[in-house]
């Protein structure tokens, strides 16, 4: 690796310790959203850099669908125990039993939308007024369009258009009583600045990144994993594939890409190498409608 790329880590790193050390000093209650991917892992490593020897000055968080892969539970808990943080968990499931929700139906049925409603309440419940995430601009168009402060109404909602200006790293968390502040440290970077930085730390992850053999089936040109949370039809082929994750989300909306890369440097050339965002070519509630992600994120979701 080149000392210019060092040099360019180094200063996204110092810019993600920066605005985490920046929530501590504006907000009462705040979290950090962790729910065992590689950004919010990541995440984690940047808070151990900014406040090490002392505690998080915030619990980790995870809004559970219950529609997970369990390598990333696995290890969200496995982080968590380890390193002695507190971890808070709220499931979907638990929601849409006290609220009468209805579940989405059919082949793939995500419960993505519902996820906002536990998040909001979640929020309510502990009263926080930051919640720190890792999305990136170079995700999804809507991704592009937050500041790394984005303020959120008493309703959780997100106005695009009124955003304000972040201008010389100067960021503003100043809230009214109800309302609180979605923060991305690693905004600016890409999907291949972390991966760069996850070696460069030598940061462990799940082991569902790198290569291994699955059964999928194979969707509009998509390869989704079989498990008891997806609707298997007659004309399904079920396929045993060698494949890995770019992105993990929810089993019911998370695609896998062929490959064989096993190390990080071999993700690394393929990242290199692709033209598809990993939330282009992965996530299947995205290809919903252009503005997917964008609506969600105006009803509260992160």
């Amino acid at each position: 690796m080149s000392q210019y790329h060092l040099d360019y880590l180094g200063q996204l790193e110092s810019e993600a310790i920066h605005i985490m050390r920046e929530v501590a000093g504006q907000f009462e209650r705040p979290a950090l959203l962790f729910s065992g991917g590689k950004d919010s892992i990541t995440l984690v490593h940047l808070a151990l850099k900014a406040f090490r020897p002392g505690k998080f000055p915030f619990p980790l968080v995870h809004i559970d669908t219950g529609h997970n892969f369990s390598e990333a539970i696995d290890f969200r808990d496995d982080l968590a125990n380890k390193l002695g943080e507190k971890l808070i968990v709220r499931k979907v499931e638990d929601t849409i039993k006290a609220k009468n929700l209805t579940e989405p139906k059919g082949k793939f049925a995500s419960r993505n939308q519902l996820q906002t409603y536990t998040l909001l309440d979640t929020i309510e419940e502990f009263e926080f007024d930051a919640c720190i995430g890792g999305a990136r601009r170079d995700e999804e168009k809507a991704r592009a369009k937050e500041r790394i402060f984005s303020v959120r109404d008493e309703f959780g909602q997100w106005d695009p258009k009124r955003q304000r200006p972040e201008l010389w790293n100067t960021y503003n968390g100043k809230i009214q009583k109800g309302e609180n502040v979605r923060v991305f440290p690693i905004s600016n970077w890409t999907e291949l600045d972390v991966w760069n930085y996850i070696r460069r730390e030598n940061i462990d992850l799940p082991s569902i990144y790198f290569a291994h053999d699955r059964d999928v089936i194979e969707h509009e040109g998509q390869l989704v994993a079989v498990s008891e949370f997806i609707r298997l039809d007659a004309e399904d082929k079920i396929l045993k594939k060698k494949v890995r994750y770019r992105t993990v989300g929810d089993m019911t909306c998370t695609a896998a890409v062929e490959s064989d890369a096993s190390t990080i440097n071999d993700i690394i050339r393929e990242i290199t190498a692709t033209k598809t965002s990993e939330r282009g070519e992965t996530r299947i509630d995205d290809k919903v409608s252009e503005a997917a992600m964008e609506d969600r994120k105006k009803n509260g979701y992160f």
